[in-house]
């Protein structure tokens, strides 16, 4: 008879349905909507119709699911008999996901207490590299949507901590998956991994949207030369990649027999420095053509002998007959 009620005021109802404080916004949820695995999608798809939360719910189908199913038990009745609606469920769900982990409150001498459990982490040892989200192609680019790498020992709990606690992030969901490093053939035979192959990818909703900056492809020239710019300024990058490249070459040449720095690492400018230089042996061995033809029309040897009794060999003794 309850259920029936509930339905009959539901059906005849003329105001809007109560909407959660702590509810995503329109964009958020959407986002969040767009970024479910295809797997949860069909699987939601399969469910009849009245297991499927109202169009203007702010609930997801798992947790309208979870609220008919407390409903159900009676889980959700007030001492004055009355059901919680689905915005305070959603709201006393939310204050519990977003609670502060590692923390209990604690009666010490009649007063309450905030005290911290385990060990404090000041100072914690791990990574987290923000990289770009995977986009389709043609799909535009979800703020609402965070992607970071992690190392693999982190677990959900640690993402939503360490966001909130050192940035203030709040975040709306999280999802995980552990990439592994493909073998590698080492010259000896055996096989092995790279450890910078091996991580854990962490997809975060976000409450509040983040525009990561645009790629350099995408940018206009104009945008690209500034960018370029700006980043020269702060980390030099022109002059660490020239200071990357003269150290290549001096560290593999440097050991090479009569080697010497010329300065030049372009090609553009190695090749002109070879053309001088045969150009100048070229030049040099027309020079050493003409003086020994001058010495050949006066009769004068063009070959001496160093060694004292030495025998001229048959081949000079035909350049000189000739």
């Amino acid at each position: 008879m309850q259920a029936l009620c509930r339905v009959a005021r539901r059906l005849y109802s003329t105001q809007p349905p109560e909407r959660a404080a702590s509810a995503l916004p329109k964009l958020a949820s959407d986002a969040r909507d767009a970024s479910t695995p295809i797997a949860v999608r069909e699987r939601r798809e399969r469910k009849r119709a009245y297991l499927k939360p109202p169009t203007d719910s702010d609930l997801t189908p798992s947790e309208y699911s979870g609220y008919r199913r407390a409903l159900a038990k009676g889980e959700l009745m007030d001492q004055r008999g009355r059901d919680m609606t689905e915005a305070q469920w959603l709201d006393a769900l939310n204050e519990r996901r977003t609670r502060l982990r590692g923390l209990k409150v604690a009666d010490i001498n009649g007063e309450k207490e905030l005290q911290v459990v385990g060990q404090r982490i000041y100072l914690p040892n791990i990574i987290f590299r923000m990289v770009r989200n995977h986009t389709p192609t043609g799909k535009p680019y979800n703020p609402y949507e965070a992607t970071f790498r992690v190392p693999m020992s982190v677990t959900k709990t640690d993402v939503r901590s360490y966001l909130s606690a050192v940035y203030g992030v709040k975040t709306t969901y999280i999802r995980t998956a552990n990439y592994f490093s493909p073998l590698y053939r080492k010259h000896t035979g055996a096989k092995t991994t790279r450890a910078y192959r091996t991580y854990k990818r962490a997809v975060v909703g976000l409450v509040d949207p983040f525009y990561y900056p645009d790629a350099m492809e995408d940018m206009t020239a104009e945008d690209r030369k500034k960018r370029m710019e700006w980043l020269n300024e702060k980390f030099a990058l022109d002059a660490l990649k020239r200071w990357r490249r003269h150290e290549l070459v001096r560290t593999t040449l440097s050991g090479s027999k009569n080697w010497r720095f010329t300065g030049h690492l372009r090609r553009d400018k190695i090749l002109k420095a070879v053309a001088r230089s045969r150009s100048r042996i070229l030049r040099e061995v027309e020079d050493v053509k003409e003086e020994m033809a001058d010495k050949r029309a006066q009769g004068i040897p063009i070959f001496s002998d160093t060694k004292k009794g030495s025998r001229p060999s048959k081949w000079r003794e035909a350049l000189l007959t000739n």
